[in-house]
């Protein structure tokens, strides 16, 4: 299906889209590569200069998905002498709505593509009510609650199976071989949630819950003197030194201990006991990260963007909180990946800016004594506007 349909027509664009909304496309992942890759080449060879806004936004946001260099100036021929886009397009909802999900592949500075999200996004929202086709009107409204870049893969799938089976043209094969999968794939994942669960779950809420509070201790609650004998408790991990904590956090000090000593007795039986070190370690590094975001509070220092970055990337919890669950899983996880682990690899370092960036962007206007976020750290170094 997918190898007969000619490379760069209408038919391959929309099969291809159609594969990955459903969820199914990691069965064909070389045949969908090998095709965007004859669709990439194909446009630039022939300098394809097209004026039908749906498959003008469907190529550029397939090929942009999938890695290739597609200029949003393609765009540029469907605006008018202003700069701004034709209001003649408004009078084709699907090709909005394309151009409303191509825009959400937008980069830094591409003013045609934010020009694009706020057009479509005005006018689809206003004709959503008074669209007369059920299956369109779905589309649209589901399109602009959770555009295909921010809907979880496996979400999206589910929601577009239902959306694509009241399309009058979908492929029944297809759909039922999509339905096939969607469940199969389903219960693997249970299998592996109530694997996952047996221990980690319990395990894992009892850390992100004491994580929690000695963030909310480190940032709002704790007197500097007393987060300065907290942390180096911690860092000695002893039961002998919790006379050198203040008496309100000994019971907190006690727990943290307690959490990783129930680890240590589960994770004996399973001959496991050497990788609990590693979450202690992480624990102890996210720690020692608080305390410096605390120093820097308590000297009224504001770090520059790279230095808060760095620390930031700890701060996150996201490798504490991915290390403590591979501990927990019943696989054997060798020593190696651990280190691997522990030495930041980028694609952790990665996800744990994006976790934390994100978090500072919700906590951006929060108006209370706290130490700069890497928002307000960037906009003083840099001197860009909020």
């Amino acid at each position: 299906m997918l190898v007969e349909a000619p490379d760069n027509s209408t038919q391959k664009l929309v099969l291809l889209d159609t594969i990955q909304r459903l969820g199914v496309a990691y069965h064909f992942a070389n045949e969908i590569e090998a095709s965007i890759e004859n669709i990439f080449d194909t446009h630039h060879q022939n300098n394809h200069i097209d004026d039908n806004l749906y498959i003008v936004s469907l190529r550029f946001r397939l090929l942009r998905r999938q890695g290739h260099y597609m200029s949003s100036d393609i765009f540029k021929k469907l605006t008018d002498q202003a700069g701004k886009f034709r209001e003649t397009l408004t009078n084709d909802v699907q090709g909005l709505l394309s151009l409303y999900e191509a825009a959400h592949l937008r980069v830094c500075e591409e003013e045609i593509l934010e020009e694009a999200l706020a057009f479509t996004t005005t006018h689809l929202e206003s004709m959503k009510s008074n669209l007369n086709n059920s299956s369109i009107k779905v589309r649209v409204t589901e399109a602009l609650r959770w555009p295909i870049r921010k809907t979880a893969p496996r979400m999206g799938a589910r929601k577009y199976i239902s959306t694509y089976e009241n399309t009058d043209k979908h492929n029944d094969l297809l759909l039922k071989f999509a339905k096939l999968d969607f469940n199969a794939l389903q219960k693997l994942h249970q299998r592996e949630l109530c694997e996952l669960t047996r221990f980690v779950r319990k395990m894992m809420t009892k850390v992100l819950q004491m994580a929690s509070f000695i963030d909310d201790t480190f940032d709002a609650y704790g007197i500097f003197d007393e987060l300065v004998s907290f942390t180096d408790a911690i860092q000695r991990w002893d039961t002998n030194a919790i006379n050198s904590v203040p008496p309100y956090l000994r019971h907190a000090y006690q727990v943290l201990l307690g959490i990783y000593d129930e680890m240590e007795q589960v994770l004996a039986k399973e001959c496991k006991l050497d990788s609990v070190y590693y979450a202690k370690y992480e624990m102890k590094k996210l720690v020692r990260a608080y305390f410096k975001e605390a120093q820097w509070l308590n000297a009224d220092y504001t770090p520059r963007y790279e230095e808060h970055m760095e620390n930031a990337l700890a701060t996150s919890a996201y490798l504490m909180a991915s290390i403590t669950c591979l501990v927990g899983i019943e696989k054997f996880i060798s020593r190696e990946t651990f280190e691997w682990l522990k030495n930041d690899p980028l694609i952790v370092r990665v996800a744990s800016l994006i976790s934390r960036a994100m978090d500072d962007v919700v906590g951006y206007e929060l108006v209370r004594e706290h130490m700069a976020s890497l928002i307000e750290c960037y906009v003083k170094e840099y001197g860009v506007s909020k």
